[in-house]
């Protein structure tokens, strides 16, 4: 540097000397300045489908208890690619809200996943959401894990008058068996329940009423963890008829009983495991509807019902799912020595 200041003969290259000096010499005293950044270490991942307005504060959606639970400090992380962005802790808990339907939740956490900021190496993913259940087997309130996954809309579908009266209008669509359906780890569905059946779930007045408008004695029930198949479709479908389709291609495919119908959790998980396998993931659902009427109500009624005429229930569900889903996030992060090489043996 003396040689450089030696070197000047005005003002002006006297400044311009030493905003270089200055400029070089930071560069020598902050050599991480010049590295990337670390990426966070993702322990557990929540994903969420939609939050009704902000992330605390008011009515809450899928988000909102998650939000204020792990990350009302967090500041939020940009993604390219994600509908939106990413929180995290300290801990290594992230979430964020992917976005409803298959296309819209797996670009998103494609996004995420593929993103330098996280490392993703021993993530454990919770997806999280409110669903629908057949009234024969769940209940409004209720908080259920997928043991298994199936895409309800990869096959050939025809119309009920083209076929022989009451056989099945669908059939699967040969080459998508590896992506149609997943086993979840038996071994971690058998941690989750073994750590959430005994949590104390909400239930609503309006819920408790509305059940008593179906016979069946699941639907009759107050609200319970339990597990299932979580049947994943774009189609929003409704009706005593779509409901038994469902439960016959879950048969088809091997999987338990069809118990659970939402919109996204099978693509989301063909994402992960393209790129660090399915092992670890959960999928988290509380059931806000029976997808079909009452006797004596039309799927038309049902669908769109009259003002007071809905199942109630959605408030307390919600909180249902964190309530029961962050005891085993909490459960993990605590025990992170023995659950970041893999799943422990269930004791």
């Amino acid at each position: 540097m003396r040689r450089l200041f030696a070197s000047v003969s005005s003002p002006l290259r006297l400044a311009a000397a030493l905003a270089l000096a200055a400029w070089l010499a930071g560069c020598a005293s902050a050599p991480g300045a010049q590295q990337a950044q670390s990426p966070v270490r993702v322990k557990v991942f929540v994903a969420a489908m939609f939050e009704i307005g902000q992330n605390t504060g008011d009515r809450a959606g899928e988000f909102q208890h998650w939000y204020e639970r792990y990350w009302k400090d967090a500041k939020p992380i940009a993604v390219p690619g994600a509908l939106g962005p990413v929180y995290c802790n300290a801990d290594g808990v992230c979430g964020a809200v992917l976005g409803m339907g298959k296309v819209n939740s797996s670009s998103s956490m494609q996004a995420i996943l593929l993103n330098p900021r996280f490392d993703f190496s021993q993530a454990y993913y919770v997806i999280s959401g409110v669903a629908g259940t057949p009234p024969s087997r769940g209940t409004i309130g209720e908080v259920n894990w997928a043991t298994w996954l199936v895409d309800y809309d990869l096959g050939h579908r025809w119309a009920p008058e083209e076929n022989t009266a009451g056989a099945p209008t669908f059939m699967p669509r040969k080459g998508y068996e590896e992506y149609r359906r997943f086993q979840l780890n038996p071994q971690l569905v058998g941690w989750a329940m073994k750590l959430s059946a005994d949590t104390p779930l909400k239930d609503a007045d309006s819920a408790r009423t509305y059940r008593l408008r179906y016979p069946d004695a699941a639907a009759r029930r107050a609200p319970f963890v339990g597990t299932g198949t979580h049947m994943t479709g774009d189609t929003f479908f409704h009706g005593p008829g779509m409901s038994k389709q469902a439960q016959y291609i879950a048969k088809l495919y091997g999987a338990d009983d069809y118990v659970i119908t939402e919109m996204e959790a099978a693509a989301i998980t063909l994402v992960i495991k393209r790129t660090h396998g399915t092992d670890r993931v959960m999928s988290l659902r509380g059931a806000v509807n029976f997808d079909q009427g009452s006797p004596g109500e039309t799927t038309l009624q049902h669908l769109d019902p009259a003002p007071g005429q809905t199942a109630g229930g959605f408030a307390e569900t919600v909180a249902n799912i964190e309530a029961v889903g962050s005891r085993v996030v909490d459960h993990i992060v605590a025990n992170w020595p023995q659950w970041q090489g893999g799943v422990p043996p269930l004791r």
